[in-house]
Formats: structure tokens, sequence, C-alpha cells
């Protein structure tokens, strides 16, 4: 069953084909290639940005067919028809670089037969990759856009649709291949190009770091320090999955990762398989939370908010931290309520070895939000940095290493070398989804642009809730679920970005409660990650329940009532700015909120689990319920309330029998 949750995430993060001899070696040498040349692209600094977003494509598109087998295809070699395919979408997007200088001066933006033709190529060669790799769910919604795009009077489908949604006279398929190919407001739009800058190099960063072993050196760390501890793995697994997703983006590879080792730990300390497994998909899917990566989507809501990125990651990580500690809190009262205990401490690894061994892993994630941070500088010049520092401590951690057991220096290099060359491979393999998947979302926001259907789903949104912002924000929760059940995490907020989050913008707007945009786009990314343990599809909760020998159902259930934590905390920044920094003006006014927060996110886990200090009658849950809701309202009233009534279920449990 392992083996089966590991096939699951080297299939989504890495293809999952691994052919023999001369091809092995040429997909080798693919990956590689692309690492080296999003290394140099950053480096030099000179490319123009359209030609580096269509190099950026044109790898991921070859390595699509070539390293994904799909569903039914062979995993030990490459048919011709995935050979023709990766050529013809390499050719399609390399054709922008080839006559750059034709499309952007001598047409000036108008395209020629053969543009149209080669747009067209990509167009089908992307959504055919896209299906492969992400699924069928984005190329899906993409063509309904591109439908709406071409309908209207004078559109290529001479269809009119109601008044409040025909928001366009309609395009023709040459103007709609130039929107989408031979512009920046399409394919090669913003999130493909955010995927060819910041996104690659912090991808790679963490390909590199996973190579080093700083993925084994955080599980065995966390499991020193907690394991001995009431239900200890599962604490153990909450912070392992914290550390892990500082610089995972893939809530799968989460799961694979630390649940390979935690849940069975939490299975032999008592927990029942299904909430072992749950436990690790609440863990893990919040690892998409944590800066500075989150899911390879912060880089992209930086641009769409034209905020400086070092920024956005401030923003962000108070909602993590609390977060994680709700979690943490949460598998605490879940042990209570079960009666476990922890791992006896003879049993565990000892502390200070394990800190030694690995100790110097954290040197890069120091040095990475430093320069973010402290130095100002650029994320792509941060992380270039970051991942030259990475290469070094490999061939220095690898020459000690070989030096140390005998086996010589120059034995020890070449196993550094092994392993740079392995990562640079990893982090290629690991790219394709997200390339894929932000080049086919820019399809979208390239149409959203062109035809301001935003307006009429305005309309539409205004109509469903009544102007009542609760509901509005019910609806984009809705939404951004449904959405997340079929769309990795990335696109999944493109396309929210695009078209709810400014109809939540306006409409609270309109309802006299204007809130700062980062709110709005951080509310819709939440939900946006909880689609990963959300029935379903749960794809986190396919891998854990496989590593659990569990139901699958009963583990995502439960996994997503776990995550439900996750829900109320996106409602209480959105209400509660300060929960993100915004406009606060000291420590000890930050420091308030965030206990004030905590203790009302408790509240609410507690009434879930069904247990505080003992366990809980339905009156103190809904006691318990209320008082999380009251706290989710800011201001010192309804803190005050939510306060009262959380004391007041503790004392009452306290004095019962």
């Amino acid at each position: 069953m392992e083996r089966d949750a590991l096939r699951l995430a080297e299939k989504g993060e890495l293809g999952g084909r691994r052919p023999k001899g001369g091809t092995r070696f040429l997909l080798l040498a693919l990956g590689v290639a692309w690492s080296l040349f999003q290394i140099w692209a950053t480096q030099a600094g000179t490319l123009d940005p359209v030609r580096l977003r269509a190099i950026h494509l044109a790898f991921a598109l070859a390595l699509a067919f070539l390293a994904y087998s799909g569903r039914r295809g062979p995993v030990d070699r490459i048919p011709l028809l995935d050979w023709i395919l990766a050529l013809l979408g390499a050719a399609g997007a390399l054709y922008v670089v080839a006559d750059y200088y034709g499309i952007t001066q001598l047409r000036g933006g108008i395209p020629s037969e053969r543009d149209v033709f080669f747009g067209t190529l990509t167009l089908a060669v992307l959504f055919l990759a896209a299906w492969r790799v992400v699924g069928p769910a984005l190329p899906l919604i993409a063509s309904v856009f591109i439908l709406y795009a071409l309908t209207g009077p004078r559109g290529l489908i001479p269809f009119t649709l109601p008044p409040w949604l025909q928001l366009h006279a309609g395009s023709g398929w040459g103007s709609l291949m130039g929107q989408l190919y031979t512009t920046a407001e399409g394919i090669f739009g913003v999130p493909l190009g955010v995927s060819a800058t910041f996104v690659f190099l912090f991808v790679l960063f963490g390909a590199l770091l996973e190579r080093a072993g700083a993925g084994y050196f955080f599980i065995q760390a966390a499991y020193a320090l907690l394991g001995h501890f009431r239900g200890g793995p599962a604490k153990a697994a909450v912070v392992a999955s914290a550390l892990t997703g500082v610089v995972s983006g893939s809530s799968v590879s989460n799961v694979v990762t630390t649940g390979t080792f935690t849940i069975p730990l939490m299975r032999r300390v008592g927990y029942p398989p299904e909430k072992a497994g749950a436990v690790e998909v609440a863990s893990s899917s919040n690892g998409q939370l944590m800066p500075p990566v989150m899911g390879a989507a912060a880089f992209i809501m930086a641009e769409f908010l034209g905020i400086p990125y070092a920024n956005l990651i401030l923003i962000a990580v108070v909602p993590a931290l609390l977060a994680y500690a709700t979690l943490f809190i949460t598998v605490h009262l879940e042990a209570l309520r079960l009666g476990l205990k922890g791992v006896p401490r003879s049993e565990l690894p000892p502390l200070a070895p394990v800190l030694r061994s690995g100790l110097h892993y954290l040197l890069p994630l120091v040095y990475l939000i430093y320069a973010l941070v402290v130095l100002r500088l650029t994320p792509e010049r941060a992380a270039l940095n970051t991942v030259f520092l990475m290469a070094l401590l490999i061939l220095l951690q690898e020459a000690w290493r070989a030096w140390r057991g005998g086996a010589g220096l120059g034995f020890g290099v070449l196993r550094g070398v092994r392993l740079l060359v392995e990562g640079l491979e990893a982090g290629a393999r690991s790219m394709v989804g997200i390339a894929l998947a932000t080049g086919s979302a820019g399809i979208i926001v390239g149409i959203v642009t062109m035809t301001g259907i935003g307006f009429g789903l305005a309309d539409i949104v205004e109509r469903l809730s009544g102007g009542n912002l609760v509901l509005v924000l019910l609806l984009a929760q809705l939404t951004s679920l449904l959405l997340g059940m079929g769309l990795p995490t990335t696109a999944n907020y493109i396309v929210m970005a695009s078209l709810v989050v400014p109809v939540v913008l306006g409409l609270s707007e309109k309802a006299g409660y204007p809130v700062p945009p980062v709110a709005a786009h951080m509310f819709v990314f939440y939900f946006g990650i909880m689609a990963d343990s959300t029935p379903p599809v749960a794809l986190a909760a396919y891998a854990a329940s496989a590593i659990a020998r569990s139901n699958f159902w009963k583990t995502a259930v439960q996994g997503f009532v776990y995550e439900l934590r996750t829900a109320l905390l996106a409602y209480m920044f959105f209400f509660n700015p300060k929960l993100l920094l915004l406009g606060v003006d000291s420590w000890g006014e930050g420091l308030g909120i965030f206990l004030t927060a905590l203790l009302g996110l408790t509240a609410f886990s507690a009434s879930l689990v069904g247990f505080l200090h003992k366990p809980t009658n339905l009156l103190d849950r809904a006691l318990l319920l209320l008082a999380a809701l009251a706290l989710v309202v800011p201001g010192l009233a309804t803190d005050l309330v939510g306060l009262s009534l959380l004391g007041l279920v503790y004392i009452a449990q306290r004095v019962r029998k």
C-alpha cells in the first residue's frame, strides 16, 4: 500500500515514466537542460519575458508527453505518438521565439495565417498535455471560456447569450489566437511568466534540499522532539509537514514524504487508521499555506496584487502559524479523547545527534528568508543565490561524509554531483504540471480581460446573494472548493483571482465593508488548498489512505473535518485583516490578535473533536461553536462574548463529574 502511495506521488509529481537505455538518458538530459536554462536565464537577466515564457512552455510540453505516461500509457517506453506530440508542442511554443520580431514588430499585433496555425497547434497540444498531467478540469473550463469568446453577433459562433451575460460582440478565431498566442495576455501571460521566473527556482531549491536529505531530517527531528508526548507521532506529523511545506508546493508529495514514517507510528500508539491518515492529510494540505513557496501561488498573488513578494510572505505567515498551531491543539485534544500515550523515550532517536546530523539544512532556509526580508533581494535573485548555496552544501556534505567514511574526497564529490543532477531533473519534472496549469489558466485570464465576463458574473452573484456579504463569501467558498476538486492549487487560485475576487471586492464595497484586496485573494487561496482534502477527489487522502491501509472515504471525510478550522481562519482574516498584519501598530497588539484568534480556532476545533477538558455534550459543542463564531468578528465586545463562552464551557467541564 505504501508503494501505491509512492507511485501516486511519483506519477503526479514526476510523471512516473522510467524508460531504459538511451531514452532514459534523453529524459534526464532534457530535465537537467531545463533547470540549467532557467538558472542561466535568471543569472543573465537579458532574455525577453515572452521568449523566456515560450521556451519554458516548450520544455514543459516536451516533458509532459515524454515523462508522463497518462492513465493507461506504458511506463517503460515512449510510444511514437507521444514523440510526435512532444515535438509539435515544442515547435508551437518555439515558433514565438523564432519569429518574435515579426509577431511583435512587423505585423503590429495582427496575426498572420501562419501565426494562427501555430497558435491553434499550440493550444491543442497544450490542452492535451494539461489533460494528461493535471487532469481534464482545466482544459474543459478553458474550452468553455473559448466558446464564450467566440459566441456573439460578430463571433465565429453567431449565437447571442442573454443581455446580462453577452458583454462583447464575439470574436473570430484569428482574433482570438491573436489575443491568446501573440500577446502577453493569454498563454504567455503573467501566470506563465511567474512560473518561468520565481516558481521554477523555488521548486528547484526544494528538489535539491530533498535530495540532500532534509526531508528525512525534518521528520526525525520532529519525532525526537515530540514523540514522547500524548499522541506524539501525530504532533510530529504536524511539525514535520509544516517544515516540509516551507519548501514543497505539493500536498501529495508532503503526505508521501512524511506520512510513510508518521502514519505507521500514529497507528502504533493507538490512532485508528482513518484518523492517522486524516491527520497527515490536514498537515500536508496546510503545508501549502507556509511561506515562502505557498504551493507556488504566492508569486502569482504578489504579481496580481502588485506588491513586493517579501511583503506578501510576511502577510501570510501569521495565518499559516495559526493554522498549524490549531492543528497541533486539535491532535492533542484527539489524543486526550482517545486516551493515547506517547512513544517511550528509549525508542526515540536522541535529539542531539539528530540535530547535529542535519542542522546545516537550515542554513539555506535562513539565508533565503534573510535575503528576501532583510536584504530585499528580488525573489529570483534570492532563490538563485539559495540554489547556488544548496549546490555547494550538497558537494561539501557528500565530500565530508565520504572522507569520514574512508571513501575519499573524490568519491564524495562524485556522489554530490550525482545528487545535483538528480535534483536538477526532479526540479524540472516537478515543474511540468505548474507550467501547464499556468499556461492554460492564462487562457482564462486573457478571455476574461478581452470579454469583460467579470461584470456578468458580478450580476449573477449579486442576484443570488441579494447583496449579503456573508452569502457572497459562501458562494466564493463553494466555487473555489468545486474548482479545486479538478484543478491544482495554482490554477485554482488564478481562476478565482480572475473571476471571483473582483466580484467579492466590488460587492463588499457596495455592502459598506471594504476589505484590503490581499484579504480577498488569501480567502480564495485558502479554500483552493482545502480542495486537496475535500472528497470526492482529495488526492492527498488517496495517498494517506494507501499508507494507512484505511478506507479512502472515511479518511477523506475525517481529513476534511480537521481542515474546517482552515475555513474558519479564512473568514477570520477576511473580517479582521489585522490577522494579516495590516494596520497593526505594535507587537503587543499583534500578539493580542494572534492569541484571540487562536482561542477562537481552539474552541471551534474542540467543538468538532468533541473534547475540551472532558468529552463534550451537545450543549458544550453548541457553546464552543458560538464562541468561535463570536471571535471571528473583530471588536472588544464580540471577543469578550467569545472568551466568556469558552471559559464557561471549560469551567463547567472542570466541575462536572
